[in-house]
């Protein structure tokens, strides 16, 4: 396997990072995520024009043809600015369609998916009733069924914005009696979108430290610069130990993704587990490295504590995902993919 990303990895992450800190600036996150609606439809339109909705979806289906690894680079970016937007939700419906769905429901759905003109929203949490991100303004759900999904065109469902904690984007509860059961087997997608979730909260992991290492370098206490005391140079230590740690799971999970799938389930999990707790731990000792600014609602650091406690749940626990590890690792007994 490859150590470091090629010529046309590191342009995307270049273009992404380009973008992602013009369109998303502190005062337009905090704007959006204030607003009604935290999506932008003319920032969307541009994300869809740099074919970022159809990255790992196929060429055939109108895609770019890339890979997994190309999304996660992606994903990292959009969760280090704390992105509102609904790339996340539109991926993952497009990864369980292509992996389960017949011919029929590929051709018809997934090229509106790939070009960003028809949107889809997955199903990313059960724990009260389906929770699915940006449901409003998509062309299709995609919601489990047992250890399958199926589809709901909106018209059919019941839709009821759900207000969670992480206001940067947009959660609906979703309920609907019939829709159309894709044949194959999902869990080679759900295993995507978990590495996909992974590496939005490694960006979120390493935006709250470099908030914290700017302001261990700036605030001075007793003449000093904060960080120049063990205890909190040590946290800022520990810190970069949990995003590169995270980093290094996910993007070995992304290869897998594309190069080695039998080792997908194993590493995906893996990956989801360690981001979810680095993103928790990280955001919350960038927090106190803040001291009392860092608890106002004016310091912008909150955002990604939010986004990571939400983000934490979605597609499995920590938990659920270290004991998945230890199935897979022949621990326990088998272990189903985390819905």
């Amino acid at each position: 396997m490859d150590f470091g990303f090629n010529d046309e990895q590191h342009e995307i992450k270049s273009t992404a990072r380009e973008f992602v800190a013009d369109r998303f600036k502190p005062e337009k996150v905090r704007e959006l995520a204030e607003s009604e609606t935290p999506y932008d439809e003319g920032t969307w339109q541009e994300m869809s024009e740099l074919g970022w909705p159809g990255i790992a979806i196929s060429e055939e289906y109108g895609g770019q043809g890339l890979g997994v690894v190309e999304l996660v680079i992606v994903q990292e970016e959009l969760g280090y600015a704390c992105a509102p937007s609904p790339m996340i939700s539109n991926a993952y419906a497009g990864a369980v369609i292509e992996v389960a769905g017949s011919d029929e429901q590929r051709r018809r759905w997934l090229p509106g998916i790939a070009s960003g003109e028809g949107r889809g929203a997955a199903e990313l949490t059960d724990d009260d009733g389906a929770i699915v991100g940006a449901a409003e303004g998509a062309s299709i759900l995609v919601l489990a069924e047992g250890e399958g999904a199926r589809l709901v065109e909106p018209g059919a469902a019941e839709i009821e914005r759900v207000g969670l904690i992480d206001t940067t984007r947009a959660y609906f509860r979703v309920s609907a009696d019939d829709g159309d059961s894709l044949p194959g087997d999902v869990s080679a997608a759900v295993d995507t979108g978990m590495v996909a979730l992974a590496a939005e909260l490694v960006g979120v992991g390493q935006r709250a430290l470099d908030i914290g290492v700017e302001y261990a370098k700036e605030r001075e206490q007793f003449g000093r610069p904060i960080g120049s005391y063990q205890a909190v140079s040590h946290r800022l230590a520990d810190m970069l130990w949990d995003v590169e740690e995270a980093r290094s799971l996910t993007y070995y999970a992304a290869w897998c993704a594309d190069a080695k799938p039998e080792s997908l389930p194993l590493a995906a999990s893996m990956a989801k587990a360690r981001a979810s707790d680095a993103a928790g731990s990280v955001t919350h000792n960038a927090i106190q490295t803040l001291g009392g600014i860092g608890f106002t609602w004016e310091h912008d650091v909150h955002f990604l504590l939010k986004r990571a406690r939400v983000g934490a749940r979605m597609l499995g626990s920590a938990r659920q995902h270290r004991e998945r590890v230890a199935d897979l690792a022949g621990l326990g007994e088998p272990a189903a993919t985390p819905a």
